[in-house]
C-alpha cells in the first residue's frame, strides 16, 4: 500500500483512547518476508547479542527460552534481519501517519520482534514510557502484526481513555502468567480491550496507554509481531538505551534522561510493548 491520510473519524479515536489500529498497512507478500526472514535467523535457537532471554523463566519448558525477542535488529546491519528491520522502521507508509498522530516530525528509537510461540507467558499491563522516559511529550509505538492476533494466541490489550495518564510505578506482575516484572492497575472504571489484529494491520499508541498481552494459550498459533517505537522531534531528553534517527536516516541528538524515574530507581533493560 501507498502511504494514506488518516480521516477525521480515526484522529479523533485516537484522541480519545490513544491508539489506533490501521488495517492492511503491510501486504500479505511483505507479511510472508518478515515472518520469513526472522523465523530462518532463529533457526537454531536464541542469536547472541540479538536475543534476549526471558527473566524469571519458568520451571520446565519455557516455550520463549526457544523463541526469546530479538531487541533492536535494526542495529544489526550484518543480518538480514537487520536490514528488513531497519528499511521498515524507515518505512514511507508509517512517516506521515506517525506525524499526524504526533503533531509533529517523528524520529525512530527503537526495533523489537517478538515470536510469542504457543504456551509463551505473556507482558503484563504497562506503559512504554515508563522504559523510554520521553520528555517533554512521550513515545508512539507502531506494532506490526505479523500473525493473526486474538485472544486465543495471545493477543494485544489496550486500555481505553489512558493516554493522557502520568507514567504510574508498577507493582509486581504474576511470573507465571507475565514473562516481565511490571504490572500498572488500569483506573477504576477503565478495562483492557482486546486488539482483534490481521497479519499486515499495524497498531499505533502512545507511550502513557496501558496496554499488554495474554499468554499464549493456543496448541499451534504464533503471535509473532514486528515493533518500533519512535519520539516527537521536540524530545529533549530520553532514556540511554535508545538512539533517535530521521525517516531519512540521519542520527539525531538527544540529551540523556537520568532522573529516576516514577518509581526514583535508574530503569535496567526496557522490557517493551509486550
Amino acid at each position: 500500500m501507498t502511504a494514506q491520510d488518516l480521516t477525521d473519524a480515526q484522529r479523533a479515536d485516537f484522541q480519545r483512547d490513544g491508539f489506533l489500529a490501521v488495517r492492511g498497512l503491510f501486504s500479505a507478500a511483505e507479511i510472508d518476508e518478515i515472518r520469513d526472514t526472522f523465523m530462518a535467523e532463529a533457526a537454531n535457537g536464541p542469536v547472541p547479542g540479538l536475543s534476549d532471554l526471558p527473566r524469571g523463566a519458568v520451571a520446565g519448558n519455557d516455550p520463549l527460552s526457544r523463541f526469546p525477542r530479538m531487541m533492536h535488529p535494526h542495529k544489526h546491519a550484518d543480518k538480514a534481519v537487520g536490514q528488513l528491520a531497519m528499511r521498515h522502521m524507515l518505512d514511507p507508509r508509517l512517516e506521515p501517519i506517525l506525524a499526524d498522530l504526533l503533531g509533529e516530525e517523528p524520529y525512530a528509537c527503537q526495533s523489537m520482534f517478538y515470536f510469542k510461540p504457543p504456551g509463551a507467558r505473556g507482558q503484563d499491563l504497562h506503559q512504554d514510557n515508563f522504559y523510554l522516559r520521553v520528555k517533554p511529550g512521550t513515545c508512539m509505538a507502531a506494532w506490526v502484526a505479523v500473525d493473526d492476533a486474538d485472544a486465543g494466541n495471545g493477543g494485544m490489550m489496550c486500555v481505553p481513555e489512558t493516554s493522557g495518564l502520568d507514567i504510574a510505578c508498577p507493582e509486581q506482575a504474576d511470573p507465571k502468567l507475565f514473562f516481565t516484572s511490571e504490572h500498572v492497575e488500569p483506573p477504576p472504571g477503565l478495562t483492557p480491550q482486546m486488539m482483534e489484529l490481521k497479519a499486515g494491520d499495524v497498531l499505533f499508541f502512545n507511550g502513557s496507554v496501558i496496554h499488554g498481552s495474554t499468554p499464549n494459550t493456543s496448541t499451534d498459533r504464533f503471535r509473532r509481531s514486528l515493533i518500533f517505537h519512535y519520539v516527537p522531534a521536540s524530545t529533549v531528553e530520553m532514556s540511554h538505551w535508545y538512539e533517535a534517527m530521521s525517516f531519512s536516516g540521519v542520527r539525531q541528538v538527544i540529551g540523556v534522561n537520568s532522573d529516576g524515574g516514577p518509581c526514583g530507581t535508574v530503569q535496567a533493560m526496557p522490557a517493551g510493548p509486550h
